[in-house]
């Protein structure tokens, strides 16, 4: 596997060397079971898999690269780099300006770039008409592009299936920026339109099935389809692909659904079905495939709903991956969302976000106290571009709590034996 050169203050003393410690003796990854880390009075329980994956790493490495090789020029970013607040701070911080923020919302002017300064293409890729426009003002993207080869697959996926005629149903947040990026590319080649969810995609169905009158199908799918699309004529033959950080069971869920309904439409047998539903198969990336199977057998290693307390998962509050692994967390047990160690306020306070509310809450009384037959049990994991460093510091404020806990040297002694 490729090694990427990246600020060390993103790596951790802990762990990171864990991580690779995981890797060696697991190196065709099937082994999911976590890492317990236990102290004594609290016990830590740590995802197999979790943290910066091969597109942020490049992301990050070629981001730093272009600060570097380009002491007296403007460096923009597009938009944020990858969904951590730490990382774009850091950029910032070392005069890095964005273009837009996450939404597309225009922050600095077209007008206002120059032809020698360098732009930054984010993970989640771009539009066509971005790129169109970068191009129009002079600007050299290709040197610094970031844009996830997982996310370019799918593009690939979605034009491929474009040319045999086939329309592409896109599962994926409609403002988020890589569904825009993928939206964009994928009407290039075939009529194309998202669905958010299960709830849009039965919405859809009464379109394919014709229960729904055509004409209503722009007002509910407004921003979502590709221009001169007739749901008339364009759900006759479908195929789906998906924003690569989509919960993977939702996604073939959504494409299970669609297969149903293309069968019962048409009256399919096993044999015919491609003639009006394209076998894509799952374009999630092998990190959110990865992360998301690690967090399913973290809650269930052995019965850990049962005997832990609580799970913290780390990440930006604007990740989309990051979000379904908390998702999956609160189904079983008290989980709460934070960016880092610092909304860890004390042991009584802890500072998270509710993904319900869209708004961060404090709740009391989190950590409980232990006994000598009942440690304190978390689990703990975090989104794909969150750094080491983070989970790090998040570990290392529980620990803090209880005085009688062993040292991180000893522990970590008693598992890398």
């Amino acid at each position: 596997m490729k090694s990427f050169d990246i600020p060390e203050y993103y790596r951790s003393s802990i762990i990171t060397p864990l991580k690779e410690f995981r890797r060696k003796r697991d190196k065709l990854k099937r082994d999911f079971t976590p890492t317990l880390l236990d102290f004594g009075p609290i016990r830590i329980l740590i995802a197999r898999h979790f943290g910066f994956c091969y597109g942020v790493e490049n992301a990050v490495e070629i981001a730093y690269k272009a600060i570097a090789e380009n002491p007296d020029k403007r460096i923009f970013l597009l938009s944020e780099m990858i969904h951590n607040p730490d990382v774009n701070a850091d950029l910032q911080d070392r005069g890095v300006r964005f273009i837009m923020d996450t939404s597309g919302r225009q922050l600095i002017p077209w007008s206002e770039l120059k032809s020698d300064d360098v732009v930054i293409i984010p993970a989640f890729g771009t539009t066509l008409e971005t790129q169109s426009q970068l191009s129009v003002l002079g600007l050299d993207v290709a040197k610094y592009d970031t844009t996830c080869p997982f996310v370019e697959k799918v593009w690939n996926k979605a034009g491929q299936i474009g040319q045999k005629n086939y329309t592409v149903i896109v599962h994926g947040k409609p403002s988020h920026e890589e569904t825009r990026a993928t939206f964009s590319h994928s009407k290039e080649a075939a009529p194309t339109v998202v669905v958010k969810d299960m709830a849009q995609t039965q919405r859809l169905a009464k379109y394919i099935l014709g229960e729904l009158p055509a004409e209503e199908f722009y007002a509910e799918f407004a921003g979502q389809y590709s221009a001169e699309f007739d749901p008339t004529r364009d759900l006759d033959r479908i195929g789906v692909v998906n924003q690569t950080t989509m919960l993977a069971s939702d996604t073939q869920s959504i494409a299970d659904y669609l297969k149903q309904v293309m069968i019962q439409k048409f009256g399919l047998d096993t044999d015919s079905t491609e003639a009006h539903f394209a076998n894509t198969r799952d374009t999630l990336c092998y990190a959110t495939n990865d992360n998301q199977d690690a967090t399913y057998t973290l809650l269930t290693y052995p019965a850990s709903p049962d005997r832990a307390d609580f799970a913290i998962v780390a990440g930006g509050y604007n990740s989309s991956n990051t979000s379904h692994i908390v998702e999956l967390c609160e189904e079983k047990l008290p989980t709460y969302f934070i960016e880092s160690e610092q909304k860890i306020l004390s042991d009584k306070l802890i500072r998270h976000f509710d993904g319900h509310t869209k708004q961060e809450v404090v709740t009391e009384n989190f950590l409980p106290q232990p006994d000598d037959f009942h440690p304190v049990t978390v689990l703990l994991t975090c989104g794909a571009s969150c750094p080491d460093a983070v989970v790090e510091g998040i570990l290392l404020k529980l620990v803090s709590f209880f005085p009688n806990a062993l040292p991180i040297g000893e522990v970590m002694d008693n598992v890398m034996q």
